[in-house]
Order: C-alpha cells, then sequence, then structure tokens
C-alpha cells in the first residue's frame, strides 16, 4: 500500500467512523437497554440517551481507522486473483484481520460506554475510575474475546456481501458506483449482518456489563447464550435486534458511502 492510500484510508475511515457513531449513538443506547440483564426501563429507559457519547468520541475516530488502514493493506497483500471464488475469502480475511486489531481499540471504549449506558447516572469519568479501581487496566479489556468472535462473523457477511453487491451493480450500469450507491450495498449488507450476529452481541454486552468475578464475566460466551435461553428463550437471544438493524443499516449507509467518497476525493 502506498503512502497515500495509507493515508486516505486513515482519514477516510476515522471521519466516517466518527460520523457514525455520534449521529446514531441514541440507537446504540437503547440496543443496549434491551439487552441488559435488568431489562430497558431499570436500565434508563429513554432517559439519558448519550450516556456514554464521551467514550464513543474518543474511540470511534481511531477505531474505524484501524480497521480500514489494516483492511486495504490486507487487500493488497493479498494481491488480486484470476479467480472470482478467491475475492470474497480475500475480503473475509482482511475484514477479519482489521476487526481483531481495531478491536485493540474499541473494546475499553466499548466497555466504559455501555457501562455508562446501562446506568445514565453514572458518568463517563466515575464509570471509568470504577473500573480501574476494582479490575485494573485488564478491566478495560473485558468482553475481548466476545467482541472479536461478534466482530469476526460479522464482517464475515458484511464485507464480502458489500463487495459483491456493489461489483453485480457496477457491472449491471457498466461504470464504476457513486458514492451513493454504495451506500446503499452497504446499509443493505450491514443489516443483514447485524440480524444474523445479534445473539453473540447479546453475549458481548452480558459480559461487559457483568459484576467482576461472576461466571458471566468470565467470558465463557457458550454459557452466557445458555443463561440467556434459559431466562428469556429466543427473544432473548435477539433482544435489540430492530434497534441493531436499524442502527447498522442507517450506519452502513453513512459509513460505506462517507468512506467511499471520502478516500476517492484523496486519492
Amino acid at each position: 500500500m502506498q503512502k497515500r492510500e495509507f493515508t486516505a484510508s486513515l482519514l477516510a475511515g476515522g471521519s466516517a467512523g466518527m460520523c457514525v457513531d455520534l449521529a446514531l449513538f441514541p440507537l446504540d443506547t437503547i440496543k443496549t437497554r434491551l439487552q441488559t440483564p435488568q431489562g430497558f426501563y431499570k436500565a434508563g429507559g429513554f432517559r439519558g440517551i448519550y450516556a456514554g457519547v464521551p467514550s464513543a468520541a474518543v474511540g470511534s475516530f481511531p477505531n474505524a481507522a484501524a480497521f480500514f488502514v489494516t483492511y486495504e493493506y490486507m487487500k493488497a497483500l493479498l494481491g488480486s486473483s484470476s479467480s472470482p471464488y478467491m475475492a470474497p475469502v480475500k475480503h473475509m480475511a482482511a475484514a477479519s484481520l482489521g476487526e481483531i486489531i481495531a478491536c485493540l481499540i474499541r473494546v475499553p471504549t466499548e466497555v466504559i460506554k455501555q457501562r455508562t449506558q446501562a446506568c445514565p447516572s453514572s458518568s463517563t469519568y466515575q464509570v471509568l475510575l470504577v473500573t480501574l479501581r476494582e479490575e485494573g487496566f485488564l478491566g478495560l479489556y473485558r468482553g475481548y474475546k466476545s467482541t472479536v468472535f461478534r466482530e469476526i462473523p460479522f464482517s464475515l457477511v458484511q464485507f464480502p456481501l458489500w463487495e459483491f453487491l456493489k461489483g453485480l451493480w457496477s457491472w449491471k450500469q457498466g461504470h464504476v458506483l457513486y458514492s451513493w450507491q454504495s451506500a446503499v450495498c452497504g446499509a443493505f449488507a450491514g443489516g443483514v449482518a447485524a440480524a444474523v450476529t445479534t445473539p453473540l452481541d447479546v453475549a458481548k454486552t452480558r459480559i461487559m456489563l457483568a459484576k467482576a468475578g461472576t461466571t458471566t464475566a468470565r467470558g465463557n460466551i457458550p454459557f452466557v447464550l445458555q443463561e440467556v435461553w434459559n431466562a428469556k428463550g429466543f427473544s432473548g437471544l435477539f433482544a435489540g435486534i430492530v434497534p441493531r438493524v436499524a442502527w447498522i443499516s442507517l450506519g452502513g449507509f453513512i459509513f460505506l458511502g462517507a468512506y467511499e467518497k471520502a478516500r476517492s476525493l484523496l486519492l
């Protein structure tokens, strides 16, 4: 990857990520509260809908930038293949590594953000201090494994589907897609990926919000999913699916559309 492409991916990805996270933050809060063990209204309901937004603001740019720099670098490193069947594999591999790297930045901000969303009476700073005092620095990485296990399947669905839809639409109309067309493909791909990975998102939320020292806090994903199933059944596994799909579909439209537009302008 050339220096110019690296800079374009860094700035375009970071800017697009920040736009999405801040614009659609209320949907993320609603989704988190629907997934909490205590239930939506006890977690705050519609009160303090922007609780935790400072954490999202701090982490969104570097998180998205890290993902897209890694994604574009890996696509370039893996090179072009003459076989169309290998293209999805390349996109899957690039997206998976991108998520692993991005989660190093995403998880600490996600832990603080979700704990603040579920307890709007506490500020982001207070939640950060309590987390560091009770669990130390490693407490900020509670749920790293479950976040990665959520993000990789999500990316394995979203990015190959996004690239496929872009290629198909481009072939149909005979020229490269406009930014808004890429955004439409991104919205559809994101919505599908969000729906099928909702149970993993529920597990991730429960693990991050669990009291330190409990069985749930240990991060055993099958155990947490079984626990949710026993308590709330199928509906519990898909708690928050509507705001999650809405948030990620709209986010995919803004995020991937803005990324493509910004990257093309920078290049």
